[in-house]
């Protein structure tokens, strides 16, 4: 049979046969996250962490305070007390945190993030107390017993497959002392988009490259596993150079993820819809989880976090 693609073959035409052949993409594809430690990908990230214009990478900076206003709150902190940022990315809550007085260990692989969350540490005064540990966070062991909180915030607990998400919150469990406290943010599952869409665009540079280039997404829905499957397709426009990403978003109901807690070895758990209340602009999507580590030498004291939020004990 005649294949019409040697009647082009340039490298433009093949990139185009490339994406016309692509096969579907697949759940967890290439470990289906984001190449946050692409030093290249990782200095476009910084840029969208640090524009202050959208709220994508990053909260802004006037949304960031509400939020660590609650999170002191609700999480007990006062000065000297211990924290565990995991996937801090360019240390915006951390260093904040580290200037009330906390201190705070930081947690990504992201080169450019870690390096600009030193940087700010240092800036701001408080490197002494703000420690951030380039590594991938799913081979971290922090410190046994020794935080009073830890932090997953912005769904960046659901870019992992459940068995390695069930793994990272029994990390966070270790390194809490009993009585401490983790902070889960994840996507109401009731406001996940569950349509498929496609979408393209083109760009002089921007997070998917720093040449002109095409840009191709595609988002499907996996109704069975309960999970968004994006790819994102990118051909630069001087050189005809194709990379393709997938990155999957896993949804947890209320009660998975509360049972995930508990397995990981976390007490009461308290449910905050819409960010409690505080005026962020995308407050609606997301559920907040705050749940208190224990042991079995000690029962759970359901009042610990006060009285907003929904226990389940």
């Amino acid at each position: 049979m005649h294949d019409p693609q040697q009647d082009h073959d340039t490298p433009f035409a093949r990139a185009l046969w490339r994406i016309y052949r692509r096969p579907e993409a697949t759940l967890w594809q290439d470990g289906g996250n984001l190449p946050w430690n692409d030093p290249a990908f990782s200095a476009r990230m910084l840029a969208e962490h640090l524009d202050e214009s959208h709220g994508a990478a990053s909260r802004q900076a006037a949304e960031r305070a509400a939020q660590l206003e609650w999170l002191w709150a609700r999480l007990g902190l006062g000065p000297g007390g211990r924290v565990l940022d995991l996937t801090c990315g360019p240390g915006l809550y951390a260093v904040a945190l580290a200037e009330r007085g906390a201190v705070v260990t930081g947690v990504d692989f992201g080169p450019a993030a870690v390096a600009h969350a030193r940087r700010l540490a240092a800036e701001r005064g408080v490197a002494g107390r703000c420690a951030i540990i380039e590594t991938d966070v799913r081979a971290y062991e922090p410190e046994p017993a020794a935080y009073d909180a830890a932090l997953f915030l912005y769904g960046q607990l659901a870019v992992f497959p459940r068995d390695e998400a069930a793994a990272l919150l029994a990390m966070a469990a270790r390194a809490l002392r009993p009585g401490g406290r983790l902070v889960v943010e994840l996507l109401d599952p009731e406001r996940v988009d569950k349509e498929d869409s496609t979408w393209w665009f083109t760009d002089d540079k921007g997070l998917w490259g720093d040449k002109p280039f095409l840009h191709l997404g595609e988002r499907r829905w996996d109704k069975a596993e309960r999970t968004s499957i994006e790819r994102f397709t990118t051909l630069d426009l001087t050189t005809a150079a194709l990379s393709e990403i997938v990155l999957c978003d896993q949804s947890y109901t209320v009660e998975e993820i509360t049972d995930m807690l508990r397995a990981a070895g976390f007490g009461a758990v308290a449910v905050y819809p819409g960010w409690d209340g505080l005026g962020l602009y995308d407050a609606g999507e997301w559920m907040v989880y705050v749940a208190e580590h224990t042991d079995s030498h000690r029962p759970v004291n359901s009042q610990f976090f006060g009285r907003p939020g929904t226990f389940d004990t």
